[in-house]
């Protein structure tokens, strides 16, 4: 061994190195028993057209859509902190190249990311290069701030780079109305929606969706986190005190709230943070957001994940009551 190598670099490669061979063993075995089963493996497609989908001002979106944060690097792991470098060894630009593939033969059409450019670069390779038909919703992290002319130039690259929709990120918007600066929000809206590109608010925090409804910024839909927190490292009621208070491992304060008050809002809604950063599973978490009202709703997935969580949508989609308490938006 090198004796410059120290032994906490030692120990971290070896982590790392057990870790993401226990992952390819993982998908391996995965395979081998839906095989031995007599199933589909993993990175098979799921049957034809089993994914419903729907519409968001005429752009047809699989109900399912494509988190962009685990092909961005940027996960959420808790304390977990090596798990951002497994992502980024895992997901290269090939086997990103990979899993929008796989999504789009199992049905999911659309991908919602942020403007990270060496992302965006393996994107344009997916649809240039490859012929793939992948959507892309994105946002950008550009200042909300008066005259916008950062925002608007940064919003003008993305329609020159054929994004399919724009949103207006929820970081940004949770700020701003907590600033009291929600008219901002309406101002951005109003310069992607100048491009004639659906448009939408994104929202951590309720109180953006009520500030737009109750503005008329003229959003064309919401993405807005929503999960139940009925999880080990969920929050306890008695820990939230404000929507969106700093308590890890959750990113949805107020689940009934947000159900209650979606109720009343006629545009449609992709829900995001469904499964609370891989705290809850996926049928669990896709059956909790439809049953009470979403119309869409992001997961962020490997490729080896993708026609098993595209199946388990599809059956919780097919089970639902034709009649929900909050109508189909999209």
């Amino acid at each position: 061994m090198n004796q410059d190598m120290s032994r906490r670099h030692f120990v971290k490669g070896s982590v790392l190195a057990t870790t993401a061979a226990a992952l390819a063993t993982g998908a391996r075995s995965i395979a081998a028993e839906a095989a031995a089963a007599g199933k589909s493996a993993p990175d098979k497609a799921a049957p034809a057209g089993s994914l419903p989908k729907g519409k968001i001002c005429g752009m047809e979106v699989s109900r399912i859509l494509l988190g962009g944060n685990l092909l961005t690097h940027f996960t959420h792991s808790r304390e977990l902190k090596y798990v951002y470098t497994l992502t980024r060894h895992y997901n290269t630009d090939e086997k990103i190249l990979e899993t929008l593939a796989v999504a789009v033969q199992n049905g999911v059409n659309t991908l919602v990311i942020h403007t990270v450019p060496a992302a965006l670069k393996v994107l344009q390779q997916h649809r240039k290069e490859r012929g793939g038909k992948m959507q892309w919703i994105i946002c950008t992290t550009a200042p909300i701030e008066p005259g916008l002319q950062k925002y608007r130039e940064s919003v003008q690259k993305m329609v020159d780079d054929g994004t399919d929709a724009i949103y207006v990120w929820g970081v940004q918007t949770d700020a701003l109305v907590k600033q009291g600066k929600a008219d901002l929000i309406g101002e951005a809206v109003q310069v992607i929606k100048h491009h004639g590109v659906p448009t939408g608010v994104g929202a951590h925090d309720l109180e953006v969706i009520k500030a737009s409804e109750k503005g008329k910024f003229g959003a064309d839909f919401y993405i807005k986190t929503f999960h139940h927190h009925n999880y080990r490292t969920g929050p306890k009621p008695e820990e939230i005190k404000t929507p969106n208070a700093e308590i890890p491992g959750y990113w949805c304060s107020h689940p009934q709230e947000t159900t209650d008050f979606m109720k009343t809002v006629e545009k449609p809604w992709i829900a995001f943070k469904v499964m609370a950063a891989g705290a809850i599973p996926p049928r669990n978490a896709f059956r909790y957001v439809f049953e009470n009202g979403a119309d869409f709703s992001l997961a962020g997935m490997f490729d080896f994940e993708i026609a098993e969580d595209v199946k388990i949508a599809s059956e919780v989609l097919a089970s639902l009551p034709k009649q929900r308490a909050r109508p189909w938006r999209g």
